[in-house]
Protein backbone atom coordinates (compact mmCIF):
# COMPACT_ATOMS: atom_id res chain seq x y z
CA UNK A 1 0.00 0.00 0.00
CA UNK A 2 1.19 3.40 -1.14
CA UNK A 3 1.47 6.13 1.55
CA UNK A 4 0.05 9.66 0.42
CA UNK A 5 2.44 12.18 0.96
CA UNK A 6 1.68 16.47 0.21
CA UNK A 7 4.12 16.08 -2.75
CA UNK A 8 2.72 13.29 -4.93
CA UNK A 9 -0.81 15.07 -3.37
CA UNK A 10 0.18 18.48 -5.51
CA UNK A 11 1.07 16.87 -8.28
CA UNK A 12 -1.94 14.79 -8.67
CA UNK A 13 -3.80 18.27 -8.30
CA UNK A 14 -1.76 20.28 -10.91
CA UNK A 15 -2.54 16.70 -12.96
CA UNK A 16 -6.20 16.79 -13.16
CA UNK A 17 -6.52 20.81 -12.75
CA UNK A 18 -8.42 21.18 -8.92
CA UNK A 19 -6.38 22.41 -5.96
CA UNK A 20 -8.82 20.79 -2.90
CA UNK A 21 -9.53 23.52 -0.35
CA UNK A 22 -9.38 20.46 2.37
CA UNK A 23 -7.05 17.87 1.50
CA UNK A 24 -8.74 15.51 3.67
CA UNK A 25 -11.82 15.48 1.17
CA UNK A 26 -9.31 14.43 -1.95
CA UNK A 27 -7.74 11.65 0.11
CA UNK A 28 -11.05 10.13 1.49
CA UNK A 29 -12.24 10.05 -2.50
CA UNK A 30 -8.22 8.05 -3.14
CA UNK A 31 -8.98 5.50 -0.15
CA UNK A 32 -10.70 2.74 -1.45
CA UNK A 33 -13.00 0.72 1.67
CA UNK A 34 -10.10 -2.32 1.67
CA UNK A 35 -7.35 0.07 2.99
CA UNK A 36 -9.21 0.89 6.17
CA UNK A 37 -8.67 -3.13 7.08
CA UNK A 38 -5.11 -2.41 7.84
CA UNK A 39 -5.25 1.36 8.63
CA UNK A 40 -8.01 1.57 11.53
CA UNK A 41 -6.92 4.93 12.16
CA UNK A 42 -8.41 6.32 8.96
CA UNK A 43 -11.11 7.63 9.26
CA UNK A 44 -13.31 7.05 5.64
CA UNK A 45 -13.20 5.25 2.70
CA UNK A 46 -15.03 6.55 -0.52
CA UNK A 47 -17.44 5.03 -1.01
CA UNK A 48 -19.82 7.77 0.44
CA UNK A 49 -18.17 10.16 -2.09
CA UNK A 50 -18.52 7.51 -4.83
CA UNK A 51 -22.50 7.85 -4.31
CA UNK A 52 -22.60 11.10 -4.46
CA UNK A 53 -20.13 11.78 -7.85
CA UNK A 54 -22.11 9.30 -9.59
CA UNK A 55 -25.14 11.65 -9.45
CA UNK A 56 -23.33 14.48 -10.02
CA UNK A 57 -21.82 12.96 -13.30
CA UNK A 58 -25.29 11.90 -14.56
CA UNK A 59 -26.35 14.97 -14.14
CA UNK A 60 -23.80 16.90 -15.83
CA UNK A 61 -23.35 14.28 -18.91
CA UNK A 62 -27.56 14.61 -18.79
CA UNK A 63 -27.52 18.13 -18.83
CA UNK A 64 -24.49 18.09 -21.81
CA UNK A 65 -26.72 15.55 -24.11
CA UNK A 66 -29.95 17.26 -23.58
CA UNK A 67 -28.33 20.63 -24.94
CA UNK A 68 -26.01 19.34 -27.10
CA UNK A 69 -28.25 17.10 -29.28
CA UNK A 70 -31.88 18.64 -29.10
CA UNK A 71 -32.98 16.51 -32.20
CA UNK A 72 -32.16 13.01 -30.55
CA UNK A 73 -34.71 11.37 -28.57
CA UNK A 74 -34.57 10.27 -24.84
CA UNK A 75 -33.72 6.57 -25.96
CA UNK A 76 -31.05 7.55 -28.35
CA UNK A 77 -29.80 10.27 -25.01
CA UNK A 78 -29.80 7.84 -22.00
CA UNK A 79 -27.80 5.23 -24.44
CA UNK A 80 -25.38 7.94 -25.11
CA UNK A 81 -24.75 8.43 -21.77
CA UNK A 82 -24.72 4.55 -20.72
CA UNK A 83 -21.76 4.33 -23.25
CA UNK A 84 -20.09 7.32 -21.50
CA UNK A 85 -19.96 6.88 -17.58
CA UNK A 86 -20.18 2.75 -18.25
CA UNK A 87 -17.17 1.33 -16.42
CA UNK A 88 -14.45 0.80 -18.95
CA UNK A 89 -14.82 4.63 -19.81
CA UNK A 90 -14.35 5.83 -16.30
CA UNK A 91 -11.38 3.40 -16.39
CA UNK A 92 -9.94 4.53 -19.09
CA UNK A 93 -10.03 8.03 -17.98
CA UNK A 94 -8.68 7.15 -14.61
CA UNK A 95 -5.92 5.55 -16.04
CA UNK A 96 -5.26 8.13 -17.86
CA UNK A 97 -4.87 10.69 -14.57
CA UNK A 98 -2.63 8.26 -12.52
CA UNK A 99 -5.61 7.50 -9.99
CA UNK A 100 -4.15 4.03 -9.50
CA UNK A 101 -0.74 5.47 -8.68
CA UNK A 102 -2.75 7.48 -6.04
CA UNK A 103 -5.46 4.96 -4.97
CA UNK A 104 -4.78 3.84 -0.75
CA UNK A 105 -5.72 -0.16 -1.08
CA UNK A 106 -4.73 -2.71 1.52
CA UNK A 107 -1.74 -4.88 0.71
CA UNK A 108 -3.92 -7.62 -0.37
CA UNK A 109 -5.77 -6.18 -3.07
CA UNK A 110 -3.12 -3.93 -4.11
CA UNK A 111 -0.57 -7.91 -4.71
CA UNK A 112 -3.78 -8.67 -6.78
CA UNK A 113 -3.30 -6.10 -8.97
CA UNK A 114 -6.37 -3.67 -7.31
CA UNK A 115 -4.23 -0.13 -8.96
CA UNK A 116 -5.65 -1.89 -12.27
CA UNK A 117 -8.48 -3.33 -12.11
CA UNK A 118 -11.21 -1.29 -13.56
CA UNK A 119 -14.02 -1.38 -11.21
CA UNK A 120 -11.76 0.12 -8.47
CA UNK A 121 -10.75 2.83 -10.91
CA UNK A 122 -14.00 3.67 -11.91
CA UNK A 123 -15.25 4.10 -8.64
CA UNK A 124 -12.57 5.91 -7.46
CA UNK A 125 -12.82 8.54 -10.58
CA UNK A 126 -16.60 8.99 -9.02
CA UNK A 127 -15.44 9.51 -5.68
CA UNK A 128 -12.98 12.76 -7.08
CA UNK A 129 -15.95 13.72 -8.79
CA UNK A 130 -17.81 13.39 -5.54
CA UNK A 131 -15.36 14.81 -3.92
CA UNK A 132 -14.80 17.95 -5.69
CA UNK A 133 -18.52 19.00 -5.69
CA UNK A 134 -18.21 18.77 -1.71
CA UNK A 135 -14.86 21.02 -2.11
CA UNK A 136 -15.88 23.34 -4.51
CA UNK A 137 -19.65 22.65 -5.64
CA UNK A 138 -21.53 21.89 -8.98
CA UNK A 139 -19.36 24.49 -11.41
CA UNK A 140 -15.82 22.87 -11.18
CA UNK A 141 -17.26 18.83 -10.74
CA UNK A 142 -19.43 19.98 -14.13
CA UNK A 143 -15.34 21.60 -15.55
CA UNK A 144 -13.93 18.36 -14.42
CA UNK A 145 -15.95 16.20 -16.02
CA UNK A 146 -15.80 18.29 -19.22
CA UNK A 147 -12.47 18.53 -19.14
CA UNK A 148 -11.32 14.76 -18.65
CA UNK A 149 -14.83 12.68 -20.47
CA UNK A 150 -17.17 14.86 -22.42
CA UNK A 151 -14.60 15.19 -25.52
CA UNK A 152 -15.28 10.77 -25.78
CA UNK A 153 -18.97 11.59 -26.67
CA UNK A 154 -18.62 13.17 -29.94
CA UNK A 155 -17.09 9.50 -31.17
CA UNK A 156 -19.64 7.75 -29.20
CA UNK A 157 -22.52 9.74 -31.01
CA UNK A 158 -20.75 9.64 -34.43
CA UNK A 159 -19.98 5.74 -34.94
CA UNK A 160 -22.69 4.79 -32.57
CA UNK A 161 -19.86 3.13 -29.90
CA UNK A 162 -23.37 2.94 -27.73
CA UNK A 163 -24.23 0.08 -29.71
CA UNK A 164 -22.84 -3.29 -28.83
CA UNK A 165 -22.00 -5.49 -31.75
CA UNK A 166 -24.47 -8.30 -31.96
CA UNK A 167 -26.91 -5.53 -31.89
CA UNK A 168 -25.26 -3.44 -34.32
CA UNK A 169 -24.66 -6.72 -36.47
CA UNK A 170 -28.41 -7.28 -36.71
CA UNK A 171 -29.20 -3.78 -37.24
CA UNK A 172 -27.38 -3.93 -40.22
CA UNK A 173 -28.22 -7.26 -41.12
CA UNK A 174 -31.74 -6.70 -41.61
CA UNK A 175 -31.32 -3.46 -43.09
CA UNK A 176 -29.11 -4.42 -45.50
CA UNK A 177 -29.99 -8.29 -46.28
CA UNK A 178 -33.07 -9.01 -44.58
CA UNK A 179 -32.33 -11.51 -42.19
CA UNK A 180 -31.56 -12.42 -39.19
CA UNK A 181 -27.16 -13.28 -38.07
CA UNK A 182 -26.92 -16.65 -37.00
CA UNK A 183 -24.20 -18.08 -34.35
CA UNK A 184 -23.09 -21.53 -33.89
CA UNK A 185 -21.00 -22.70 -31.13
CA UNK A 186 -17.72 -24.67 -33.56
CA UNK A 187 -15.22 -25.40 -30.81
CA UNK A 188 -15.52 -26.03 -26.75
CA UNK A 189 -12.30 -26.20 -24.94
CA UNK A 190 -10.88 -26.86 -21.64
CA UNK A 191 -12.46 -27.57 -18.02
CA UNK A 192 -15.49 -26.34 -17.37
CA UNK A 193 -14.36 -23.88 -14.58
CA UNK A 194 -11.82 -22.38 -17.69
CA UNK A 195 -13.94 -23.17 -20.97
CA UNK A 196 -13.17 -22.03 -24.14
CA UNK A 197 -15.74 -20.94 -26.43
CA UNK A 198 -15.71 -20.64 -30.30
CA UNK A 199 -18.42 -18.89 -32.44
CA UNK A 200 -19.23 -18.10 -35.36
CA UNK A 201 -21.64 -15.39 -36.93
CA UNK A 202 -23.27 -16.57 -40.50
CA UNK A 203 -25.47 -13.99 -42.48
CA UNK A 204 -27.18 -16.23 -45.20
CA UNK A 205 -24.99 -19.36 -44.81
CA UNK A 206 -21.51 -17.29 -45.06
CA UNK A 207 -19.83 -16.77 -41.83
CA UNK A 208 -18.81 -13.46 -41.56
CA UNK A 209 -16.71 -13.70 -38.33
CA UNK A 210 -15.24 -15.70 -35.97
CA UNK A 211 -15.05 -15.12 -31.98
CA UNK A 212 -13.49 -16.67 -29.10
CA UNK A 213 -14.21 -16.15 -24.97
CA UNK A 214 -14.54 -17.48 -22.04
CA UNK A 215 -18.36 -17.44 -22.61
CA UNK A 216 -20.45 -18.36 -24.75
CA UNK A 217 -21.87 -14.73 -24.48
CA UNK A 218 -18.38 -13.27 -25.25
CA UNK A 219 -17.69 -15.17 -28.01
CA UNK A 220 -20.33 -14.05 -29.79
CA UNK A 221 -20.13 -10.19 -28.72
CA UNK A 222 -16.38 -10.99 -30.34
CA UNK A 223 -17.34 -12.88 -33.23
CA UNK A 224 -20.47 -9.94 -34.02
CA UNK A 225 -17.67 -7.18 -34.05
CA UNK A 226 -15.39 -9.25 -36.30
CA UNK A 227 -18.54 -9.38 -38.31
CA UNK A 228 -19.61 -5.81 -37.86
CA UNK A 229 -15.82 -5.39 -39.06
CA UNK A 230 -16.11 -7.74 -42.18
CA UNK A 231 -19.49 -6.18 -43.53
CA UNK A 232 -18.11 -2.07 -43.13
CA UNK A 233 -14.78 -3.64 -45.10
CA UNK A 234 -16.95 -4.97 -48.08
CA UNK A 235 -19.64 -2.78 -48.96
CA UNK A 236 -20.87 -3.66 -52.18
Amino acid sequence: MKKTNMNSINEFEERVGVSFVNKDILIEALTHRSYLNENKNCPAHNERLEFLGDAVLELVVSDYLFNKYSNRPEGELTSFRSALVKTDSLADTAKSLGIGDMVHLSKGEEDTGGRTKNFILANTFEALIGGIYIDQGYDASKEFVYRFLINKLEDIVKNRLDIDSKTKIQEIAQAKYKVTPIYEVTNEQGPDHEKLFTVVVKINNKVIGEGVGSSKQRAEEDAASRGVRYIEDNKD
